[in-house]
């Protein structure tokens, strides 16, 4: 990818990681440019959205630190990872879910 695309798309991406209304901003943001730098970290951003928010239906009904600490922790770690990942314009997905959120979200 030329570091064109990536400056292009470098503050949709950005964007796409700031909460649920950040996603939706970078997805209207980036309906008319389709850009592939964009498209990524907006799939990342969605993929962690979903699968925190499904997680954390479950994890809720714990009343312990001991389970519901490290799941915050681990998501933050993974957001963290997304978000440093577009500030510095690199094109690499979250470790262990992120090439799973390239394959589902493709069609976005």
């Amino acid at each position: 990818m030329d570091s064109k695309t990536i400056e292009e798309g470098r503050q949709t991406a950005i964007i796409s990681y700031l909460t649920i209304i950040g996603l939706v901003i970078a997805f209207s943001m980036n309906m008319d440019s389709k850009n592939k730098f964009a498209n990524m970290h907006i799939r990342q951003s969605l993929g962690l959205n979903i699968l925190f928010y499904s997680i954390a239906i479950f994890i809720g009904y714990f009343n312990s630190w001991m389970i519901s600490g490290p799941f915050y922790v681990f998501f933050v770690v993974l957001w963290a990872f997304g978000f440093v990942n577009a500030m510095q314009r690199d094109y690499t997905p979250v470790p262990l879910v992120g090439d799973y959120f390239q394959e589902w979200f493709k069609s976005i």
